[in-house]
């Protein structure tokens, strides 16, 4: 499970260091791929497969509104083996999405990492931590 908020810097040639304590997670690889709230995630490489490729692939291609989400997941997502130091290179595209710059931070979402520039992140926070009482409640609402 990924947990956490990690500050990283991205290096002169676009590598990102991995959080070290998920290292054995990242061994067969992983998967980035442009994240819903201009972020990036990264998966692990089962993972990737065994969840987010499993359920766009049941959405129906005579849909156009499924064909646009899996334009816009598969569109540019990147698959990378870290190196011995843990860093993954951050294609310039998904940089671009994300509006990374050098100093990122990372955070744990229980099945994956995001990556997010840390301004966004930090007005992304912001705007949670203002509504979290009100989600949790609709949420409950709905499992009863």
């Amino acid at each position: 499970m990924f947990y956490g908020e990690h500050e990283h810097t991205l290096d002169d040639k676009s590598r990102l260091t991995l959080p070290a304590r998920f290292r054995d997670e990242w061994e067969a690889g992983v998967v980035i791929s442009k994240g819903l709230d201009s972020n990036l995630d990264v998966y692990p490489d089962a993972t990737w497969r065994n969840t987010v490729e499993i359920r766009l692939g049941e959405l129906d291609s005579f849909s156009g509104e499924a064909r646009r989400l899996k334009r816009f997941f598969f569109h540019g997502t990147s698959v990378a083996v870290p190196d011995k130091q843990g860093r993954v290179l951050i294609p310039p595209a998904l940089a671009r999405h994300a509006g990374l710059d050098k100093d990122v931070i990372v955070i744990g979402v229980q099945d994956h990492l995001e990556i997010w520039n840390r301004e966004a992140w930090s007005e992304h926070l912001n705007a949670v931590e203002g509504s979290a009482d009100d989600v949790a409640e609709r949420l409950a609402e709905k499992r009863s």
